[in-house]
């Protein structure tokens, strides 16, 4: 085996043996990797904190391509402190990183994990985590190859739209639409900025409440619609929300 180095997060982690652990690392480049961690139960262990479920930095191991690697050491690079004062806010982050790894095994693309880690940073750094939770799951529905056309007509093209239609896939104009509800312009608006703004860049949320409970509502019905993914963490947000 030999050792590597790698940057991501602690997904999962379960018992193994008296004092060690079996843990999931979401990295950066190499997708999710499987590594036992030695002892690291032992308070007086090394890689104690590294081994913790929601561990963020760099990870060293020695590599086994076709089974379990072993976990050398770990570098923390952020301890999310302000994520783990609030209980909601780590029911947010459960549920991203749950989201991520169900999108990465749909997709295989490297780029799930760089928008997952850019919405858990801005959350850490005090963003609104439902709306950059929102941002996130509208931004992953391309990988999970569903995503919506909110640049036109999902019709006809005319850019002229005046509601969105989860069935057709996006916006709808006057002459297309049918039977769907009419949706405010400045949701249509805010929902395609959700869809192509740089979450790594965001530095300011000012966004009305009652337009981002509206979109969180048709993120909500379109996952539950369409995505076939359903996670507990997720009830258990809503449970907390409500």
């Amino acid at each position: 085996m030999k050792i590597i180095s790698v940057d991501g997060i602690v997904v999962s982690n379960t018992a193994f043996k008296e004092n060690s652990k079996i843990i999931n690392i979401f990295t950066k480049d190499m997708g999710i990797i499987g590594a036992v961690s030695k002892g690291c139960k032992k308070m007086s262990s090394k890689l104690r904190l590294p081994s913790e479920r929601f561990a963020y930095g760099t990870f060293h191991l020695y590599y086994n391509e076709n089974g379990l690697s072993t976990l050398i050491d770990g570098d923390i690079k952020n301890y999310f402190i302000n994520i783990k004062s609030d209980i909601l806010k780590i029911s947010y982050l459960t549920y991203i990183c749950d989201l991520a790894i169900n999108v990465y095994k749909e997709s295989l693309d490297n780029q799930v994990y760089n928008l997952m880690e850019a919405a858990i940073l801005k959350i850490e750094e005090g963003m609104d985590a439902k709306i950059i939770t929102n941002i996130l799951e509208l931004q992953y529905l391309e990988y999970l190859g569903i995503d919506l056309n909110l640049d036109s007509c999902v019709k006809c093209g005319s850019t002229k739209v005046v509601t969105l239609s989860l069935s057709k896939g996006g916006y709808v104009c006057q002459n297309c639409r049918t039977n769907e509800i009419l949706i405010d312009e400045k949701v249509l608006k805010m929902l395609r900025l959700y869809y192509y703004v740089d979450i790594s860049k965001i530095n300011e949320l000012n966004i009305d409440k009652k337009i981002s409970d509206e979109i969180d509502n048709i993120i909500n019905e379109y996952y539950e619609e369409y995505s076939g993914i359903y996670m507990k963490s997720k009830k258990m947000l809503k449970t907390l929300e409500s």
